[in-house]
């Protein structure tokens, strides 16, 4: 690819309490060049610095979520080991990603296949038009393999059988079915989209913070193998909020959650 293509770009745009990435490089259904990658983490750095923050919204440019990582970008390959330092590279991205400090809402309209389906799996929800389609179709197409943690991610989220068809029989899912198999949040038409997502964000807003957090690093322990929870425990039972919402639930009254 000469450098005069459409390198891509990952944008990142704070709105008050709410975080917009993109990917925007609809040219190429949003293929993630290494690049785009880099920018990711960079957003995801930013995110993690910015006080006040309570969600992440992704989403992609121009009818496509991400379409998986840019064939272009393996043309260099010459030996596994390249395969295993690409894996490596791109897997302290996701792993970011997974691990935000606030929750993460994935909306996907076209295609999340790949790389891509990783992206949006890691999310803690995702939303999807009837036009999504969910996928690892590399048996049919570039012969690669996912790693072992990608696997792992893919089956404990969409579970074991549709995670077997998606890799194995490169079967793509639509919206309407990762809803059924409650992968997505939630399918809806696109115009009804941006409705959906603001209310998911307002249940977000209107939960306690200390809560959520400790929900979402007990999700993470639990996918390691982790059983060690007394630091969460004592932070939760010991803060303020906790305090406050046991006076709320007495008095009749809805409470100030505060994050402390």
């Amino acid at each position: 690819m000469s450098g005069t293509e459409d390198r891509g770009r990952v944008t990142l745009a704070i709105d008050g309490d709410v975080a917009q990435v993109t990917f925007d490089r609809p040219a190429a259904r949003n293929a993630m060049t290494f690049e785009m990658y880099r920018q990711l983490d960079e957003a995801c750095t930013r995110i993690d610095a910015t006080e006040g923050l309570r969600v992440a919204v992704f989403r992609g440019a121009g009818g496509a979520f991400v379409a998986g990582t840019d064939i272009a970008e393996f043309t260099a390959f010459r030996s596994g080991k390249d395969g295993v330092a690409y894996e490596e590279r791109v897997e302290k991205i996701i792993t970011r990603l997974e691990n935000l400090t606030v929750p993460s809402i994935a909306v996907v309209d076209g295609a999340a296949v790949g790389g891509g389906l990783i992206l949006a799996a890691v999310c803690d929800f995702r939303l999807a038009t009837p036009a999504a389609r969910f996928g690892i179709p590399i048996a049919r197409t570039l012969g690669n393999c996912l790693s072992l943690r990608n696997a792992g991610r893919l089956e404990r989220i969409v579970g074991p059988g549709p995670a077997r068809r998606m890799l194995l029989l490169s079967e793509l899912i639509d919206g309407e079915a990762a809803e059924r198999i409650g992968f997505a949040l939630a399918c809806l038409p696109p115009e009804m989209l941006e409705s959906r997502l603001q209310e998911v964000i307002a249940r977000l807003r209107a939960g306690a913070p200390l809560t959520i957090s400790a929900g979402r690093e007990a999700f993470r322990r639990l996918a390691r193998g982790e059983t060690r929870d007394e630091d969460l425990v004592s932070k939760v039972y010991g803060s303020r909020d906790f305090a406050e919402g046991v006076r709320a639930f007495l008095d009749k009254r809805k409470p100030a959650w505060e994050g402390h």
